[in-house]
């Protein structure tokens, strides 16, 4: 089996369930060995790991909440009893609070705004000086950051936050040969989806509306950030890459 990614070791954030978990294996199975950052089951985490470690990789399970600074440190600094570098860091935990903007709080806005932008800037800070020249970020978005979704609100501008954070992180790290890029996905029937109310809504008019024409998946998006994780992948960088069958062209 090709390994495009033999040697390289990644860091992906919320990898216990959902798309996180699709990726770790994705990464995983193209000769990554990977730590999975996790922080409410550490069972599913640890049965991640297992899965990565009969491909014949290593991995570890990191607990930690991404929002929180002093957190951070620490899954940094666990990563490193593990490995000594850091090829590929993948930013898809993600947290919010969905109901109308207007009944929305400060403590909400924080929340949104930290768990899904502020995360990004304070692992790419403490991740940078593990990496060098080949290294990517990745960092997970949504449709809602471009379009207006009944009580996306608020997560929604903080994923603008994340893409705007994006090319910025793009245009600082493009010296040290690292690339910084966001992908964008449709709705995808996680764990996660369960929360919207209008879940049910926003799956059937995907299925509706995307051209591809059948359901997305967590394995699609995973296949999306390994694209942008291959050397032939080098000139992308500061981009915003949607993954969603059509869906968002379609009118």
């Amino acid at each position: 089996m090709s390994c495009p990614l033999a040697g390289k070791v990644a860091l992906v954030t919320g990898a216990s369930r959902g798309i996180g978990r699709a990726i770790a294996r994705k990464l995983a199975s193209a000769g990554c060995d990977v730590a999975v950052n996790y922080f409410n089951s550490h069972e599913q985490a640890e049965s991640v790991c297992e899965e990565i470690r009969a491909l014949g990789r290593r991995a570890c399970a990191l607990h930690g909440n991404v929002a929180s600074p002093e957190s951070v440190d620490e899954i940094i600094e666990a990563f490193c009893h593990h490995f000594d570098h850091l090829d590929i860091l993948v930013n898809n935990a993600a947290s919010g609070v969905l109901k109308p903007a207007r009944e929305m709080t400060l403590k909400q806005w924080r929340w949104c705004m930290e768990a899904n932008a502020l995360a990004l800037n304070l692992l790419t800070q403490r991740a940078v000086p593990l990496m060098s020249s080949g290294g990517r970020i990745v960092a997970m978005s949504s449709l809602g950051a471009s379009r207006a979704i009944p009580g996306y609100g608020f997560v929604g501008a903080s994923k603008a936050a994340l893409e705007s954070l994006v090319r910025t992180l793009a245009q600082e790290l493009g010296p040290l040969g690292i690339r910084v890029n966001a992908v964008s996905a449709g709705p995808v029937d996680t764990d996660a989806l369960r929360f919207f109310p209008n879940r049910e809504e926003l799956l059937r008019s995907f299925a509706d509306r995307a051209p591809a024409g059948r359901a997305l998946t967590p394995e699609d998006v995973a296949g999306t950030v390994y694209l942008l994780c291959l050397p032939e992948a080098d000139m992308v960088t500061g981009h915003t890459l949607v993954v969603d069958g059509g869906f968002s062209v379609s009118g």
